[in-house]
């Protein structure tokens, strides 16, 4: 977690009437809503919007042949049938609020390939007594149709999939009202048109103890409302909140995904991801930045639908007088790397709408976050280029030719065919709601770092190719380069020695 960061509060920006109006979806995504209705000039797309939590897939009315039938009346009857039942066990939870024993560590341990199916109605209930839901480390598991509230997990754990078993399948589940993280996550792990809604801390925690998860498929979910807990407030910017959390994720799809309304960041990838692609979501309303990705590589950012995020931050930003650029899409020591192996080699961030945010993309790059370094917040972790972490401490930092590794770096970024839009009436912003920013500070700790003085500033800005070029600007755009204090308009940005939005249209007075 990047060491400059902010506290969140809660003002969740009301919906737009054609939300509003929705009905509900299943599995498929609605209808676009409004805003995100027609292409624009710069090509991106209508996005439609995943709307499962108002109107969630019924479940199976029988019970499927074969099934194991689950009776509510019947305190802890899922985890004792479960337990005495063989592995590839479907199970099918009658209508009515399920609970397990008493004691707060009772919880269902699935074997390998069992399917829990939920009836019309039926909902897993931890009464605020019960930590988990569904833990232990059996493969291939598979929830569907079942609603699983009052749970409460410690700080960073989770109630469905507690251990980040691998392969499980999530589909047409609401998640809801529960400590930690609705859900953790494992490899080969399918999440698909589920309502994760006002959880404490996240709505799903992409985190496993002691390794990485692979190929994660997050698909036409409903995320909204989550870290009721307000846990940056509470532990001081801990970076540990978000609709959902990714850490250590090496292959993700992220697509078609309605995330709206959190208090915080809607999508955070921290720490030695790759390979994301994050295409077709709506992101609006959130309470800091839409989307975060930070000391990671190789992302694919594309067809997304953003607005109204980041007021709540941004406004306490700029009430405090901060000069940081804070952003709605914000890379933080994060770009392509051609050496670790992904779909792309780099950060591409095209075709895109973003609508009335507090400012829009910012790449920035820690000159003092490396590894070893007192500085790196992501505590004992290294890049991915890095086996032999001992090269990366003083004394060896300093004279190792290969030290530049030892850094997360912000390159590789091309951000084009995107729509920019402000109306800062909207925003109800007068200053630092209007910025595109590339900037680094300048190195001063510790005093054996290898990375001291502009050097970083320098090369984010002028030799790490980070790129912007054929977007559309509407409304009163500004661009930092360099620094805080470089604040430049369109043609500033555009001449040398910046050379950036080579093809781009401004339009200052058009963004309303």
């Amino acid at each position: 977690m990047e060491s400059k960061r902010w506290h969140w509060a809660w003002a969740a920006a009301p919906l737009t009437l054609a939300l509003l109006a929705a009905t509900g979806c299943t599995s498929a995504p609605d209808a676009p809503a409004k805003a995100a209705g027609t292409p624009s000039k710069s090509g991106a797309s209508a996005t439609p919007v995943a709307r499962v939590c108002a109107k969630p897939a019924a479940g199976p009315a029988k019970a499927p042949a074969g099934a194991v039938t689950v009776d509510p009346a019947v305190v802890g009857d899922l985890a004792a049938k479960t337990k005495s039942s063989p592995p590839h066990t479907t199970f099918w939870l009658r209508p009515g609020k399920h609970r397990l024993d008493p004691d707060r560590y009772a919880q269902v341990v699935p074997k390998k390939g069992d399917r829990y199916l939920g009836a019309p109605g039926a909902v897993l209930d931890g009464r605020k007594k019960n930590q988990y839901a569904f833990g232990g480390t059996a493969r291939n598991v598979t929830i569907r149709h079942l609603t699983v509230q009052g749970f409460v997990a410690p700080q960073n754990e989770g109630v469905v999939n507690h251990d980040s078993a691998d392969g499980w399948v999530i589909e047409h589940a609401t998640i809801q009202h529960n400590s930690g993280a609705g859900l953790m996550a494992g490899a080969r792990q399918r999440v698909r048109a589920n309502c994760l809604r006002d959880n404490g801390q996240y709505g799903m925690n992409a985190y496993k103890s002691g390794g990485r998860i692979s190929d994660l498929v997050v698909e036409g979910n409903e995320i909204t409302g989550n870290n009721t807990g307000d846990w940056e407030r509470r532990r001081k910017g801990c970076g540990c909140t978000g609709g959902i959390k990714f850490w250590a994720v090496n292959g993700a799809d992220v697509r078609g995904n309605w995330v709206h309304d959190n208090r915080g960041t809607g999508l955070w990838a921290d720490t030695n991801n790759n390979d994301f692609r994050i295409e077709n979501n709506v992101l609006e309303a959130n309470d800091g930045a839409a989307l975060i990705y930070e000391t990671s590589y190789n992302a694919v950012i594309r067809n997304n639908t953003i607005r109204r995020n980041n007021w709540v931050e941004g406004r306490r930003a700029a009430d405090r007088g901060d000069s940081f650029p804070f952003a709605t899409v914000y890379l933080s020591e994060s770009g392509g790397e051609p050496r670790i192996r992904a779909r792309t080699d780099k950060i591409e961030i095209y075709r895109n709408v973003l609508e009335n945010n507090w400012s829009g993309i910012t790449l920035w790059e820690n000159a003092d976050r490396f590894c070893n370094s007192p500085a790196n917040t992501s505590s004992g972790d290294c890049t991915l280029l890095v086996r032999d972490t001992d090269r990366c401490a003083k004394p060896a930092i300093t004279t190792a030719p290969l030290y530049a590794d030892c850094r997360w770096k912000t390159q590789r970024v091309d951000i084009h065919g995107n729509r920019f839009v402000l109306d800062k009436s909207v925003v109800e912003c007068t200053v630092k709601c209007d910025r595109m920013a590339v900037l680094a500070n300048y190195g001063t700790y510790p005093d054996w770092s290898p990375y001291q003085g502009e050097g970083v500033a320098e090369a984010i800005t002028r030799k790490q190719h980070n790129r912007w070029h054929d977007n559309v600007y509407l409304g009163p755009w500004k661009f930092v380069a360099h620094d805080p204090s470089r604040i430049l308009d369109s043609g500033q940005w555009q001449a040398t020695p910046y050379q950036q939005d080579a093809g781009s249209t401004f339009s200052p007075r058009d963004g309303g």
